[in-house]
């Protein structure tokens, strides 16, 4: 989803810098206790108080200086910046994909004999440049269609129901004619819709622009095997990116003019209360439909399906926009502090504990594979990755601008609401895709 909103709704009043967990000697170096030090700028703000706590520890245990800074709401490019450029430079720090590599490449050590890149479960997801491992990722989310199991059950009950079993729901054309149905019998079922409302204010309209968008481009960059972020796209699949739109707002809750205003709190209540049987969003989403009175025993989650070729052997999409990198200009004696100091997170009892019950992540290392989640789509999405399906990979990270994801979004809802044409929303995707991509640095 939208990094900014999904990583931050919870800390807007955060402090831009909150300092913490120096060794006792506080002015110590690398120069004069022999070890080097470790200063991690956290993107996170959220996760700030657990991020001190592992410092403080670390420290107590190896003393070794570990400082941690933690960057403010939609602040952490200028904070790095800013960071960057100082004597004392973050040693740790992290970067969203392909396209945040471009700004950093030169700041990016090789993590291909670190302890971190041995331990991913699969290598594939690192990033890399050539040979060189530059990120290594520390956590994955998953999203795809959640949905609520009590309502599907009423719907398969019916004598004219499409499938009888969600395992049937396997292709754009089985949850068609699911939705269809659901639309078809909202009185009877009790419902408003079959999709939640896709509001495209900025709580919600990433849903959409990011991380629906991210399907099209999957097909098309599987399809050409592209690896790297193109200066161009063809916009192959982008009838499919219709056909599954056009489902999204003819079998909705909401009438497509009150769009515009309809929120991501919309989206999440209508779901919570039992109007709408399939909403669009990922892992990060329980605890709000938690603390909204979902049972975790009412919540399953489908893979998003836009009807390609194959598609029945898709899983749900899988992937990160969070990967730590290492300081290349650090010296090398913070350089190894910094990756002893990851190392030890993501191996010590306390690192595990913290990384997936305190932070709540679903991380991507052999260490933790015996961590078992209370989060239901979390549980969903370690069934799927074990399903033999393939997952959809992150695509979206190589979309080139923040502007090109609004333009799009911008498209999307002149098309929904009926002020514009879907060649419009080709228009965006496909030469704003050029027309950005020449526009940013390469």
């Amino acid at each position: 989803m939208n990094r900014v909103v999904k990583s931050t709704v919870a800390a807007t009043a955060v402090l831009a810098m909150s300092f913490g967990a120096f060794a006792a000697c506080s002015n110590s170096s690398s120069s004069d206790n022999g070890k080097g030090k470790v200063y991690f700028l956290n993107f996170k703000p959220e996760n700030a108080d657990q991020w001190q706590a592992l410092a403080k520890a670390y420290t107590k245990e190896t003393g070794v200086e570990v400082k941690v800074q933690n960057a403010a709401s939609g602040s952490y490019e200028t904070t790095l910046k800013s960071e960057i450029a100082k004597t004392d430079a973050p040693t740790l720090f992290q970067i969203n994909g392909p396209v945040g590599y471009q700004s950093w490449k030169n700041y990016t050590a090789d993590l291909s004999k670190s302890y971190i890149y041995e331990q991913l479960n699969d290598k594939d997801m690192a990033l890399k440049d050539g040979d060189k491992v530059v990120g290594v990722p520390y956590v994955t989310e998953t999203y795809g269609l959640i949905y609520n199991k009590d309502i599907l059950a009423k719907y398969f009950a019916l004598s004219d129901a499409a499938v009888k079993s969600v395992d049937e729901i396997n292709s754009f054309d089985k949850l068609k004619a699911v939705a269809d149905g659901i639309q078809a019998h909202k009185a009877d079922l009790g419902v408003e819709g079959a999709f939640t409302s896709a509001g495209f204010d900025s709580s919600s309209d990433w849903r959409f622009k990011t991380h629906l968008a991210n399907l099209p481009l999957y097909y098309e960059f599987k399809d050409g095997k592209v690896t790297e972020q193109p200066a161009k796209v063809e916009g192959k699949y982008l009838d499919n990116y219709k056909k599954i739109f056009d489902l999204y707002i003819n079998d909705s809750t909401t009438p497509k003019t009150q769009l515009s205003a309809k929120t991501g709190d919309d989206a999440n209540s209508e779901f919570a209360l039992g109007k709408a049987v399939f909403y669009q969003n990922g892992t990060w989403a329980w605890s709000d439909l938690q603390k909204a009175g979902m049972k975790p025993e009412s919540v399953g989650m489908l893979p998003i399906y836009i009807g390609a070729n194959g598609e029945e052997k898709q899983g749900l999409a899988t992937g990160s926009e969070n990967y730590w990198c290492i300081n290349a200009k650090a010296s090398e004696k913070d350089q190894k502090a910094t990756e002893d100091f990851l190392k030890w997170v993501t191996s010590s009892k306390q690192g595990i504990e913290s990384l997936s019950k305190d932070m709540g992540f679903t991380v991507p290392f052999k260490n933790f594979a015996d961590v078992k989640s209370e989060n239901p789509l979390v549980q969903a999405a370690v069934e799927d990755s074990q399903s033999g399906k393939t997952p959809v990979s992150w695509n979206f990270t190589m979309m080139p601008s923040e502007n090109w994801k609004n333009n799009l979004g911008q498209a999307l809802l002149e098309y929904a609401q009926g002020t514009g044409d879907w060649a419009n929303v080709k228009k965006a995707f496909v030469d704003g895709w050029a027309e950005e991509y020449a526009n940013a640095a390469h």
